[in-house]
Protein backbone atom coordinates (compact mmCIF):
# COMPACT_ATOMS: atom_id res chain seq x y z
CA UNK A 1 0.00 0.00 0.00
CA UNK A 2 1.26 3.50 -0.88
CA UNK A 3 1.82 5.39 2.36
CA UNK A 4 1.90 8.88 0.84
CA UNK A 5 -0.61 10.82 -1.25
CA UNK A 6 1.35 12.29 -4.17
CA UNK A 7 -1.57 13.74 -6.13
CA UNK A 8 -1.29 17.48 -6.74
CA UNK A 9 -3.16 19.54 -4.15
CA UNK A 10 -5.05 21.56 -6.77
CA UNK A 11 -6.34 18.36 -8.36
CA UNK A 12 -7.48 17.13 -4.96
CA UNK A 13 -9.22 20.43 -4.24
CA UNK A 14 -11.24 20.13 -7.45
CA UNK A 15 -12.15 16.55 -6.59
CA UNK A 16 -13.21 17.58 -3.11
CA UNK A 17 -15.31 20.48 -4.41
CA UNK A 18 -17.23 18.02 -6.61
CA UNK A 19 -17.60 15.47 -3.83
CA UNK A 20 -20.91 15.45 -1.94
CA UNK A 21 -19.60 13.37 0.98
CA UNK A 22 -20.42 14.97 4.35
CA UNK A 23 -17.32 15.23 6.53
CA UNK A 24 -16.54 15.94 10.18
CA UNK A 25 -13.49 17.95 11.22
CA UNK A 26 -11.93 16.59 14.39
CA UNK A 27 -8.69 17.05 16.30
CA UNK A 28 -7.00 15.15 19.11
CA UNK A 29 -3.67 14.72 20.80
CA UNK A 30 -2.10 12.35 23.29
CA UNK A 31 1.20 12.49 25.08
CA UNK A 32 2.50 8.92 25.19
CA UNK A 33 5.91 7.33 24.73
CA UNK A 34 6.08 5.87 21.22
CA UNK A 35 9.09 3.60 20.84
CA UNK A 36 9.34 3.69 17.05
CA UNK A 37 7.45 6.62 15.51
CA UNK A 38 8.20 5.51 11.94
CA UNK A 39 6.62 2.10 12.40
CA UNK A 40 3.64 3.63 14.17
CA UNK A 41 3.33 6.27 11.46
CA UNK A 42 3.06 3.65 8.70
CA UNK A 43 0.63 1.48 10.67
CA UNK A 44 -1.59 4.47 11.46
CA UNK A 45 -1.57 5.68 7.85
CA UNK A 46 -2.88 2.32 6.65
CA UNK A 47 -5.62 2.28 9.28
CA UNK A 48 -6.81 5.81 8.54
CA UNK A 49 -6.73 5.46 4.78
CA UNK A 50 -9.20 2.57 4.99
CA UNK A 51 -11.83 4.83 6.62
CA UNK A 52 -11.22 7.70 4.19
CA UNK A 53 -9.68 10.03 6.77
CA UNK A 54 -7.77 13.11 5.64
CA UNK A 55 -5.69 15.52 7.66
CA UNK A 56 -2.33 16.48 9.10
CA UNK A 57 -0.78 14.34 11.85
CA UNK A 58 2.51 14.67 13.68
CA UNK A 59 4.00 11.63 15.39
CA UNK A 60 6.98 11.77 17.77
CA UNK A 61 8.52 9.80 20.61
CA UNK A 62 6.43 11.97 22.98
CA UNK A 63 3.04 11.21 21.35
CA UNK A 64 0.68 12.28 18.59
CA UNK A 65 -1.00 15.51 17.44
CA UNK A 66 -3.75 15.27 14.81
CA UNK A 67 -6.16 17.52 12.91
CA UNK A 68 -8.44 15.50 10.66
CA UNK A 69 -11.42 15.36 8.34
CA UNK A 70 -13.46 12.15 8.40
CA UNK A 71 -16.46 11.08 6.26
CA UNK A 72 -19.53 11.31 8.47
CA UNK A 73 -20.64 7.82 7.44
CA UNK A 74 -17.27 6.41 8.53
CA UNK A 75 -16.94 8.28 11.81
CA UNK A 76 -17.79 5.26 13.97
CA UNK A 77 -15.22 3.21 12.07
CA UNK A 78 -12.70 6.00 12.65
CA UNK A 79 -13.37 5.88 16.40
CA UNK A 80 -12.86 2.11 16.27
CA UNK A 81 -9.45 2.66 14.68
CA UNK A 82 -8.50 4.93 17.57
CA UNK A 83 -9.92 2.51 20.16
CA UNK A 84 -7.88 -0.29 18.64
CA UNK A 85 -4.70 1.75 18.85
CA UNK A 86 -3.91 1.17 22.50
CA UNK A 87 -3.02 4.56 23.95
CA UNK A 88 -5.68 6.31 21.82
CA UNK A 89 -8.59 4.42 23.34
CA UNK A 90 -11.02 6.97 24.82
CA UNK A 91 -8.85 9.89 23.67
CA UNK A 92 -10.79 13.18 23.83
CA UNK A 93 -11.95 14.30 20.38
CA UNK A 94 -12.44 17.98 19.65
CA UNK A 95 -15.15 18.09 17.00
CA UNK A 96 -15.48 21.28 14.94
CA UNK A 97 -18.63 23.33 15.40
CA UNK A 98 -18.56 24.68 11.82
CA UNK A 99 -18.16 22.90 8.50
CA UNK A 100 -18.29 25.75 6.00
CA UNK A 101 -15.98 23.99 3.57
CA UNK A 102 -13.60 21.05 3.46
CA UNK A 103 -10.78 21.39 5.95
CA UNK A 104 -8.21 18.98 4.46
CA UNK A 105 -7.70 17.45 1.02
CA UNK A 106 -5.10 14.75 1.72
CA UNK A 107 -3.76 12.54 4.49
CA UNK A 108 -0.31 13.54 5.73
CA UNK A 109 1.42 11.86 8.66
CA UNK A 110 4.89 13.09 9.55
CA UNK A 111 7.51 11.93 12.03
CA UNK A 112 8.64 14.97 13.99
CA UNK A 113 11.09 15.46 16.84
CA UNK A 114 8.18 16.70 18.97
CA UNK A 115 4.44 16.99 18.41
CA UNK A 116 4.67 20.60 19.61
CA UNK A 117 8.01 22.33 19.04
CA UNK A 118 8.99 23.86 22.38
CA UNK A 119 12.75 24.39 22.35
CA UNK A 120 13.04 22.63 25.72
CA UNK A 121 16.05 20.40 26.41
CA UNK A 122 15.55 19.54 30.11
CA UNK A 123 15.36 15.73 30.14
CA UNK A 124 13.98 15.69 33.70
CA UNK A 125 10.83 17.50 32.51
CA UNK A 126 7.74 15.25 32.69
CA UNK A 127 5.15 16.45 30.16
CA UNK A 128 2.46 14.25 31.73
CA UNK A 129 2.63 16.12 35.08
CA UNK A 130 0.40 18.88 33.77
CA UNK A 131 -1.82 21.51 35.35
CA UNK A 132 -5.39 21.04 36.53
CA UNK A 133 -7.94 20.67 33.73
CA UNK A 134 -10.93 22.98 33.96
CA UNK A 135 -14.26 22.61 32.20
CA UNK A 136 -15.94 25.70 30.74
CA UNK A 137 -17.93 26.65 33.86
CA UNK A 138 -14.93 26.15 36.15
CA UNK A 139 -12.78 28.18 33.79
CA UNK A 140 -15.31 31.02 33.75
CA UNK A 141 -15.38 31.09 37.54
CA UNK A 142 -11.60 31.11 37.88
CA UNK A 143 -10.95 33.88 35.35
CA UNK A 144 -13.71 36.01 36.93
CA UNK A 145 -11.37 36.40 39.91
CA UNK A 146 -9.30 39.56 39.28
CA UNK A 147 -6.36 37.92 41.07
CA UNK A 148 -6.17 35.13 38.46
CA UNK A 149 -3.48 35.56 35.81
CA UNK A 150 -4.95 34.54 32.45
CA UNK A 151 -2.49 33.57 29.70
CA UNK A 152 -3.20 33.05 26.00
CA UNK A 153 -0.72 30.38 24.84
CA UNK A 154 -1.29 31.04 21.15
CA UNK A 155 0.57 33.07 18.54
CA UNK A 156 -0.10 36.67 17.52
CA UNK A 157 -2.02 35.84 14.35
CA UNK A 158 -4.41 33.70 16.41
CA UNK A 159 -5.01 36.19 19.21
CA UNK A 160 -5.54 38.98 16.69
CA UNK A 161 -8.98 37.62 15.73
CA UNK A 162 -10.20 36.35 19.11
CA UNK A 163 -9.34 36.00 22.80
CA UNK A 164 -10.66 35.87 26.36
CA UNK A 165 -11.01 39.39 27.73
CA UNK A 166 -8.26 40.25 30.20
CA UNK A 167 -5.83 37.65 28.86
CA UNK A 168 -2.13 38.33 28.51
CA UNK A 169 -1.35 37.78 24.82
CA UNK A 170 2.39 37.50 24.11
CA UNK A 171 3.22 38.94 20.69
CA UNK A 172 5.05 35.85 19.45
CA UNK A 173 5.37 33.87 16.23
CA UNK A 174 5.71 30.41 17.79
CA UNK A 175 4.91 28.43 20.92
CA UNK A 176 8.59 28.04 21.74
CA UNK A 177 8.97 31.83 21.71
CA UNK A 178 6.20 32.21 24.27
CA UNK A 179 7.53 29.92 27.02
CA UNK A 180 10.52 32.02 28.25
CA UNK A 181 8.54 35.26 27.92
CA UNK A 182 5.65 33.95 30.00
CA UNK A 183 7.94 32.31 32.55
CA UNK A 184 9.71 35.62 33.17
CA UNK A 185 6.37 37.41 33.40
CA UNK A 186 4.99 34.94 35.93
CA UNK A 187 8.09 34.64 38.12
CA UNK A 188 6.94 37.24 40.71
CA UNK A 189 3.49 35.61 40.94
CA UNK A 190 4.19 31.99 41.86
CA UNK A 191 1.55 32.06 44.59
CA UNK A 192 -1.30 33.19 42.32
CA UNK A 193 -3.73 31.14 40.29
CA UNK A 194 -2.59 30.83 36.69
CA UNK A 195 -5.12 29.94 33.99
CA UNK A 196 -4.10 29.28 30.41
CA UNK A 197 -5.86 28.40 27.18
CA UNK A 198 -5.10 27.56 23.55
CA UNK A 199 -6.95 26.20 20.50
CA UNK A 200 -7.45 22.55 21.42
CA UNK A 201 -5.45 22.10 24.61
CA UNK A 202 -2.19 20.58 23.40
CA UNK A 203 0.01 23.64 23.93
CA UNK A 204 -1.43 24.22 27.40
CA UNK A 205 -0.81 20.57 28.24
CA UNK A 206 2.89 21.06 27.70
CA UNK A 207 3.08 24.64 29.00
CA UNK A 208 1.27 23.86 32.24
CA UNK A 209 3.56 20.88 32.87
CA UNK A 210 6.60 23.05 32.17
CA UNK A 211 5.53 25.79 34.55
CA UNK A 212 4.82 23.21 37.26
CA UNK A 213 8.30 21.86 36.62
CA UNK A 214 9.60 25.40 37.18
CA UNK A 215 7.93 25.62 40.59
CA UNK A 216 4.53 27.14 39.87
CA UNK A 217 1.90 25.25 41.84
CA UNK A 218 -1.49 26.77 41.01
CA UNK A 219 -1.50 26.08 37.30
CA UNK A 220 -4.79 25.50 35.48
CA UNK A 221 -5.70 24.94 31.85
CA UNK A 222 -8.87 25.02 29.80
CA UNK A 223 -9.68 21.38 29.06
CA UNK A 224 -10.00 20.80 25.33
CA UNK A 225 -9.10 24.40 24.62
CA UNK A 226 -11.35 26.95 22.94
CA UNK A 227 -12.93 24.28 20.72
CA UNK A 228 -14.27 22.30 23.67
CA UNK A 229 -15.13 25.49 25.58
CA UNK A 230 -17.38 26.58 22.71
CA UNK A 231 -19.14 23.20 22.68
CA UNK A 232 -19.80 23.23 26.42
CA UNK A 233 -20.96 26.85 26.41
CA UNK A 234 -23.52 26.18 23.69
CA UNK A 235 -24.73 22.83 25.02
CA UNK A 236 -24.98 23.95 28.66
CA UNK A 237 -26.18 27.51 28.06
CA UNK A 238 -23.17 29.04 29.83
CA UNK A 239 -21.89 32.59 29.58
CA UNK A 240 -19.50 32.92 26.66
CA UNK A 241 -16.47 34.89 27.81
CA UNK A 242 -14.58 34.42 24.55
CA UNK A 243 -14.57 37.35 22.13
CA UNK A 244 -14.36 36.89 18.35
CA UNK A 245 -13.11 33.95 16.30
CA UNK A 246 -11.01 30.92 17.10
CA UNK A 247 -8.19 30.51 14.57
CA UNK A 248 -7.86 26.89 13.41
CA UNK A 249 -5.04 25.19 11.51
CA UNK A 250 -6.90 23.91 8.49
CA UNK A 251 -8.41 25.27 5.32
CA UNK A 252 -11.32 26.88 7.22
CA UNK A 253 -8.87 29.21 9.06
CA UNK A 254 -11.33 29.98 11.87
CA UNK A 255 -14.53 29.13 13.72
CA UNK A 256 -16.86 31.81 15.04
CA UNK A 257 -17.19 31.74 18.83
CA UNK A 258 -18.40 35.24 19.70
CA UNK A 259 -20.18 37.68 17.39
CA UNK A 260 -17.59 40.42 17.75
CA UNK A 261 -15.11 41.41 15.04
CA UNK A 262 -11.97 42.45 16.90
CA UNK A 263 -9.46 42.67 14.03
CA UNK A 264 -8.98 44.87 10.98
CA UNK A 265 -8.13 44.34 7.35
CA UNK A 266 -4.36 44.67 6.95
CA UNK A 267 -4.80 46.59 3.72
CA UNK A 268 -7.55 49.15 4.31
CA UNK A 269 -8.00 49.05 8.10
CA UNK A 270 -11.73 48.29 8.02
CA UNK A 271 -13.13 45.85 10.63
CA UNK A 272 -12.45 42.32 9.36
CA UNK A 273 -11.31 39.01 10.83
CA UNK A 274 -10.92 36.84 7.72
CA UNK A 275 -7.48 35.26 7.38
CA UNK A 276 -6.31 34.38 3.89
CA UNK A 277 -3.06 33.35 2.24
CA UNK A 278 -1.65 35.57 -0.49
CA UNK A 279 -2.50 34.02 -3.85
CA UNK A 280 1.06 34.60 -5.04
CA UNK A 281 2.41 31.08 -4.48
CA UNK A 282 5.90 32.51 -4.05
CA UNK A 283 4.63 34.55 -1.10
CA UNK A 284 1.68 32.74 0.52
CA UNK A 285 1.70 35.27 3.37
CA UNK A 286 -1.01 34.78 5.97
CA UNK A 287 -2.87 38.05 6.55
CA UNK A 288 -6.32 39.52 7.12
CA UNK A 289 -8.15 40.75 4.04
CA UNK A 290 -11.68 42.07 3.56
CA UNK A 291 -13.83 41.30 0.54
CA UNK A 292 -13.28 44.70 -1.10
CA UNK A 293 -9.50 44.42 -0.81
CA UNK A 294 -9.58 40.83 -2.04
CA UNK A 295 -11.26 42.05 -5.22
CA UNK A 296 -9.03 45.11 -5.53
CA UNK A 297 -5.77 43.18 -5.05
CA UNK A 298 -6.86 39.94 -6.73
CA UNK A 299 -6.38 38.02 -3.50
CA UNK A 300 -2.81 39.20 -3.04
CA UNK A 301 -1.23 40.97 -0.07
CA UNK A 302 0.32 43.89 -1.97
CA UNK A 303 0.83 45.42 -5.43
CA UNK A 304 4.17 43.62 -5.85
CA UNK A 305 2.49 40.23 -5.41
CA UNK A 306 -0.52 41.26 -7.51
CA UNK A 307 1.75 42.26 -10.40
CA UNK A 308 3.89 39.15 -9.98
CA UNK A 309 0.84 36.87 -9.90
CA UNK A 310 -0.49 38.36 -13.15
CA UNK A 311 2.61 37.23 -15.06
CA UNK A 312 2.57 34.02 -17.14
CA UNK A 313 3.37 30.97 -15.04
CA UNK A 314 6.64 30.32 -16.88
CA UNK A 315 7.90 33.82 -16.12
CA UNK A 316 6.90 33.39 -12.48
CA UNK A 317 8.88 30.17 -12.21
CA UNK A 318 12.01 31.87 -13.54
CA UNK A 319 11.63 34.93 -11.33
CA UNK A 320 10.97 32.91 -8.16
CA UNK A 321 14.61 31.85 -8.12
CA UNK A 322 16.37 34.00 -5.57
CA UNK A 323 13.24 35.86 -4.48
CA UNK A 324 12.05 35.43 -0.91
CA UNK A 325 8.83 37.38 -0.76
CA UNK A 326 8.28 36.85 2.98
CA UNK A 327 11.90 36.21 3.94
CA UNK A 328 10.88 32.79 5.25
CA UNK A 329 8.23 34.23 7.56
CA UNK A 330 4.63 33.32 6.77
CA UNK A 331 2.63 34.29 9.85
CA UNK A 332 3.41 37.97 10.23
CA UNK A 333 0.08 39.81 10.32
CA UNK A 334 1.24 41.72 7.26
CA UNK A 335 4.20 43.12 9.23
CA UNK A 336 6.60 42.57 6.37
CA UNK A 337 4.45 44.25 3.75
CA UNK A 338 5.80 47.79 4.34
CA UNK A 339 9.34 46.38 4.19
CA UNK A 340 9.36 44.52 0.88
CA UNK A 341 12.92 44.24 -0.31
CA UNK A 342 14.28 46.31 -3.14
CA UNK A 343 15.36 43.00 -4.67
CA UNK A 344 11.77 42.04 -5.44
CA UNK A 345 10.93 45.41 -6.98
CA UNK A 346 14.11 45.25 -9.06
CA UNK A 347 13.20 41.81 -10.38
CA UNK A 348 9.78 43.05 -11.47
CA UNK A 349 10.92 46.39 -12.93
CA UNK A 350 10.11 46.76 -16.58
CA UNK A 351 8.06 43.57 -16.89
Amino acid sequence: MQLYNKIDRKVLEVQMANDDVMRITVSFYQYHKIGNPDIFRNYFYEQLEVVGALGRIYVAHEGINAQMSVPKENFDAFVEVLSGTGFLKDVRLNIAREEKEFSFVKLKIKHRAKIVADGLTDESFDVTDRGKHLKAQEFNELIADPETILIDMRNHYETEVGYFEGAIKPDVDTFRDSLPIIEELLEPHKDKNIAMYCTGGIRCEKASAWFKHQGFENVHQLEGGIIEYDRQVKEQGLENRYIGKNFVFDKRMAESIGDEVVANCHQCGEPCDTHVNCLNEACHLLFIQCGKCKEKHNGCCCKVCKDFNSLPEEEQRVLRKGIRFTQGNIYKKGRLRPKLTDQINEKLKGL
